[in-house]
């Protein structure tokens, strides 16, 4: 099974068992339509689900089956939250998940050259935009770190079957 991290147990909510959760999803809601979640432990996946969930500030708390005590619901804080890839959504052809971008091979087209900038090893949200952090690896033109606005002025196409990423950027930035 593939799974994705998609949000954190953070902390305990009051004394009956809920707890407060961070989601990594762009709508923060959506981390509850994915079902069931799952944890891992160490003696590997644990099965998680949650009855009831609600808004809680910027975040949200939620109720997990079978955790009705502030003691026991203590143990699971400061776990990632995974669900199964196959459980996400379809995206429209020029909409990519972050993690599908995460490893892909940067291309630059400078002054009539493909020049490889590197791999994409995260993406940073901005606010304006989200940010493709590009690493340099030993195939570039370089071991340098870079930051490459994720936008139509820059990224000219992604190819996931190709593992590529093409961009307009000069490589001296």
């Amino acid at each position: 099974m593939e799974t994705l991290v998609v949000g954190r147990i953070t902390a305990v909510f009051g004394v009956r068992g809920w707890v407060k959760v961070y989601s990594y999803t762009e709508q923060v809601e959506t981390l509850c339509s994915y079902k069931p979640w799952w944890v891992e432990t160490a003696s590997g996946l644990q099965q998680l689900v949650v009855d009831e969930w609600r808004r809680h500030g910027e975040n949200l708390v939620a109720h997990i089956v079978g955790i009705d005590d502030r003691d026991i619901a203590q143990t699971w804080c400061g776990n990632d939250i995974l669900v199964e890839k196959n459980k996400l959504p379809e995206l429209q052809n020029d909409d990519f998940y972050w993690y599908q971008l995460v490893g892909l091979a940067v291309i630059s087209h400078h002054q009539g050259e493909q020049i490889r900038l590197g791999k994409v090893k995260s993406l940073l949200e901005t606010g304006a935009n989200d940010v493709l952090v590009i690493k340099g690896d030993a195939e570039s033109i370089d071991r340098e770190e870079r930051l490459i606005p994720y936008v139509d002025q820059f990224v000219s196409s992604v190819s996931l079957a190709e593992r590529r990423i093409d961009v307009n950027w000069d490589p001296a930035f």
